[in-house]
């Protein structure tokens, strides 16, 4: 059996994640102790009280990386299982890194902790944001950010989750000017996001630059499945093409949808690991491939009695 392992990205985290983890497993524990000492924050407090830090950019990034983890490598150590491929949406694809080798677990945690400081540092130069767009053709949404482009509106495709479901970035301000246009061409919403980073797109680029050098310290020539990359929906198995493609994935859309039509055809079975189920429900709308989720030990236990009756 063909499987894929798929981890979800900023959005998807919440107060309360990993608890169960933490209470029921020696291996969450000693990861989530580890976590806190290198980077030198309390991720119980982050993780299971409420907080500010969650939503902060750098905190969440590693919070999400950690819970992921924490999930696929419970599930693994139980499973005997390698994917076919490894994927995550924008953030995720470094939790994808880390669950096929090529990325240490805590240097995982600091790697991200570094992207979001950088991303935070370079969302400093303009007051950015994302909407969401529900009910336009990809074509659409291009046409009309081009379209926006041409007269000096910085607003670009940032996400394409599904048929019907694009994330636009860009300037908050010009984000909704063009609200109007996309509900005016049959939108059936358009709806700002609570982002105060505008992501994959150009205003990230001071971000990029930085990025490379954390990258460069922290990845490994060594993995043990493919990884498919957000910026252009195929695999990648070295550390140099991660290289190139996880510093311009800041940049560049995420596509999360072309990604899964790539590979359905090689892969049986989805695995989600992390909080929320985002990934599952774009699925939902994407494959007719089934998609089980690991977010905690009773849905650790169902997709192990799922993998062994397909099996």
């Amino acid at each position: 059996m063909y499987v894929t392992f798929l981890f979800p990205g900023q959005g998807s985290q919440k107060v309360g994640m990993g608890k169960d983890f933490y209470e029921n497993s020696s291996l969450a524990k000693e990861l989530i102790e580890a976590a806190s000492e290198r980077i030198k924050t309390d991720f119980t407090k982050l993780l299971f009280t409420p907080n500010d830090l969650l939503n902060q950019t750098a905190y969440t990034q590693p919070a999400i990386l950690l819970v992921s983890t924490i999930a696929q490598k419970l599930f693994t150590n139980e499973a005997n299982l390698q994917p076919r491929f490894a994927m995550g949406h924008s953030l995720g694809e470094f939790s994808a890194l880390v669950s096929v080798g090529a990325l240490d677990a805590m240097d995982g945690v600091e790697l991200v902790h570094h992207r979001g400081k950088l991303m935070q540092e370079a969302a400093k130069d303009a007051d950015g944001g994302m909407m969401v767009v529900l009910g336009l053709s990809d074509e659409e949404v291009e046409q009309i950010c081009q379209e926006a482009r041409s007269h000096g509106l910085q607003v670009w495709p940032a996400n394409y989750n599904s048929d019907g479901q694009i994330v636009v970035a860009g300037i908050k301000e010009d984000l909704q000017k063009i609200e109007s246009v996309f509900k005016d061409k049959g939108a059936k919403r358009a709806m700002l996001l609570n982002m105060s980073v505008a992501s994959h797109c150009p205003l990230m680029q001071k971000a990029k630059d930085a990025l490379l050098e954390y990258l460069e310290r922290f990845l490994q020539d060594s993995f043990n499945a493919a990884v498919i990359s957000n910026v252009n929906a195929k695999p990648y198995q070295s550390k140099n093409e991660a290289l190139q493609l996880l510093s311009r994935q800041l940049v560049e859309p995420v596509r999360y949808k072309q990604s899964i039509k790539n590979i359905e055809n090689d892969t049986d079975l989805f695995i989600e690991f992390g909080e929320g189920a985002v990934l599952k429900g774009l699925n939902r709308r994407i494959t007719k491939k089934p998609t089980l989720t690991v977010k905690d030990m009773k849905s650790l236990e169902e997709a192990l009695e799922a993998l062994h009756k397909q099996s």
